[in-house]
């Protein structure tokens, strides 16, 4: 009985969805969950006094914190410069973007936002990672919990979370 030898196959492994679009020339500047709950604690309102984007798209389930838009990362670029106007006419200083651990898709929007505030010579408005992301928000205690909108406990005891 003969066996073939196997062959390798050299697959190209998809690029992912991000390599689509330019690297972020700015790394993230980052704000903590400590900072932003402060921030709401003292009666700062997400949508008012700065904006929280919640950057899930499959994974967008659990609850967000209070006041987040949801802007999948995966359609965010071209949208950029529209969000930038809205953002800038509204009077908004401050962008926070975050994911699941704001590690991938927080970071690479912080950044991308970043350098398109810097190309309009824009001084005033800043663009964050929230450190931790919403997995960082959801583990640090009631008083974040309580912070959040929709929030759903068994979305979060899944050992896949």
């Amino acid at each position: 009985m003969s066996t073939s030898p196997q062959v390798a196959v050299d697959e190209e492994q998809p690029k992912p969805w991000y390599a689509a679009y330019p690297t972020q020339r700015n790394s993230a500047s980052w704000v903590t969950k400590q900072t932003l709950l402060s921030w709401m604690e003292k009666g700062e309102i997400a949508g008012k006094d700065f904006i929280l984007v919640d950057l899930r798209r499959t994974d967008f389930e659990g609850g967000t914190i209070r006041g987040s838009i949801n802007l999948p990362a995966q359609s965010l670029y071209p949208t950029i410069p529209t969000l930038y106007t809205l953002l800038s006419k509204a009077g908004i200083a401050s962008v926070i973007w975050f994911c699941g651990s704001s590690r991938g898709r927080g970071s690479r929007a912080a950044g991308w936002f970043s350098d398109y505030i810097q190309d309009q010579n824009d001084t005033k408005m800043k663009s964050y990672a929230l450190e931790g992301g919403i997995k960082g928000w959801v583990t640090a205690g009631e008083e974040f919990i309580r912070m959040m909108d929709e929030y759903d406990a068994s979305a979060w005891t899944s050992e896949e979370k």
